[in-house]
């Protein structure tokens, strides 16, 4: 807890008015969850500033409110009574120092590990958790699934939460005895400020390819925005460093970690690093073995319980992280091969005589990846349900298309999470991509707006030996569509189709779709 007159301090500027020995219990940038003692952070919106809000949280007890010139004229010009004023020029630009002071630096306390990179996040931070809690340790865990505390869900938002909500969320695990922090870092929190106040222990960097570009301007852009994690003056850099060095973005990652003094250890799964990894053996149940040379030259045995070379690479991010963070190798491998992460190549068994999996793959290396990860796996065909996002970077979608229908013998377009873009036009940009693949390179592309008809219509399809994918929503429990989120669950939405099957409900001849090589637009319930 700290008093208005040391933030004022800390924010290199003067109480506009308020007494300075007030003291601050809390930060929020939500006028409707400010609790008694709180700051209410005003910011810019893309629609309307928070400062318009200032009166609603004078009114549910804040006792100061961080706004910017433009919030306080705003608030001067409303005539109503406002507590404390603490005005700065950018308040982004002091919201996450501000918030870790308040909550008393929790990162001080409680090591944070920060994993960022395109693909992979989610799955390593799985990895780093199941290690520290097999080997006895009490373990958070933030990201794309949630926020955890050993196991069990804690409120929270987005990827990487906001600044204030962040801190509090770090004190609230401090709090309750964790003993390491696991958390995925995403480059819009980075350029934005939100871990900012933030100490990193531990940063790790897995791979950077086409994503977010609605955000960033250019791959160069965003990859300095992941680059933050690792450059000394960003605000957010790390003490140490782990680098997948198997794309080249990894190469000049390691470089600018070794020039910030981040003493960057390297993992590959292609060639020299400090952790590297040997062949892969997958057994029929996706059980992946392998060999890793840790950095003094001993090898150990890597059991995962997923296929994918990508993992190997993820586990190996996860190793290195472990042992630096404390933790014998012995026992992160004994904790990475007990894990399972939701929505990540997860399998979908019903006693079917094929594989069906659902992953969240929603990018275009990803969705390639995946696909490899599985035509070694079978051998009979390969069936894939895909969707693009609305309202997210709008040049992947062709690309997306490109990639599944190179890689199936039966490619189902669908919707995603359309969001506030027209569903058909989604599915249009996802189909031209596919169909730039010459036919001889391709199998049959379908087009099903609703995602639970082209989920029923792919299991259908299938024959023994074949694969079923159904990427794109992984984990996700919701489809959005003008702004209403509807329950979706593909996980649940291929276990009824299975069931369906085995009934003798669905079958290949009933299986509710549409056209063939030249696709025709269902809506479905999009």
């Amino acid at each position: 807890m700290h008093t208005l007159k040391a933030l004022a301090t800390l924010c290199d500027t003067t109480l506009a008015h308020g007494d300075s020995d007030t003291p601050i219990s809390g930060i929020t940038l939500t006028s409707s969850t400010v609790e008694p003692g709180d700051m209410f952070a005003a910011l810019p919106g893309l629609h309307v500033h928070g400062a318009r809000f200032a009166a609603d949280a004078a009114a549910r007890g804040a006792y100061a409110i961080l706004t910017d010139p433009e919030g306080a004229d705003i608030i001067t010009a409303a005539g109503t009574d406002s507590p404390a004023l603490l005005v700065v020029d950018d308040v982004r630009a002091v919201l996450g120092t501000v918030s870790a002071a308040i909550y008393d630096h929790p990162s001080d306390t409680v090591p944070v590990i920060g994993i960022t990179g395109t693909s992979g996040k989610t799955t390593t931070a799985y990895f780093i958790e199941s290690a520290f809690r097999t080997a006895g340790h009490s373990v958070g865990m933030i990201g794309t699934t949630g926020s955890r505390i050993n196991g069990t869900r804690v409120p929270s938002s987005l990827t990487t939460p906001e600044a204030p909500d962040l801190q509090r969320l770090f004190a609230t695990m401090r709090d309750a005895g964790v003993h390491r922090i696991a958390m995925e870092v995403s480059s819009h929190s980075l350029l934005l400020g939100r871990v900012a106040g933030t100490r990193f222990r531990i940063g790790a960097f897995l791979n950077l390819s086409q994503d977010h570009l609605d955000f960033h301007p250019t791959m160069e852009a965003y990859f300095q925005a992941k680059a933050r994690l690792f450059t000394r003056d960003s605000g957010a850099c790390c003490d140490r460093a782990v680098i997948c060095i198997d794309d080249e973005w990894g190469v000049r990652m390691r470089d600018i970690a070794a020039k910030s003094g981040c003493a960057p250890l390297t993992v590959s799964t292609t060639g020299p690093a400090d952790y590297t990894a040997g062949p892969s053996t997958v057994a029929d149940d996706g059980t992946q073995h392998c060999t890793l040379t840790d950095p003094r030259g001993h090898d150990h045995t890597l059991t995962l319980p997923m296929p994918g070379r990508f993992n190997v690479a993820n586990a190996l991010v996860a190793l290195a992280v472990a042992e630096q963070a404390g933790l014998t190798i012995e026992d992160a491998l004994t904790g990475i091969a007990s894990v399972v992460v939701p929505g990540r190549l997860q399998r979908i068994d019903e006693g079917q005589d094929f594989l069906a999996v659902v992953d969240y793959a929603h990018k275009p290396a990803a969705v390639a990846a995946v696909i490899a990860t599985l035509r070694s796996e079978i051998k009979g065909r390969l069936a894939v349900v895909l969707g693009a996002g609305g309202d997210r970077d709008s040049s992947k979608r062709a690309i997306m298309g490109r990639e599944a229908a190179r890689g199936s013998d039966l490619l189902i377009i669908t919707d995603d999470n359309p969001r506030s873009e027209d569903p058909a036009t989604i599915r249009a940009a996802v189909e031209a991509g596919a169909l730039d693949v010459p036919s001889t390179e391709r199998g049959e592309i379908r087009t099903i707006g609703d995602r639970a008809a082209a989920i029923r219509a792919a299991i259908a399809w299938a024959q023994p030996g074949d694969a079923i994918l159904v990427a794109g929503k992984g984990h996700e429990t919701g489809q959005e569509v003008n702004g209403v989120v509807h329950h979706f669950d593909d996980r649940e939405e291929v276990q009824a189709a299975l069931q369906e099957r085995q009934a003798g409900i669905l079958n290949a001849a009933n299986p509710s779709c549409t056209s063939t090589d030249t696709p025709q637009v269902e809506e479905g319930n999009a």
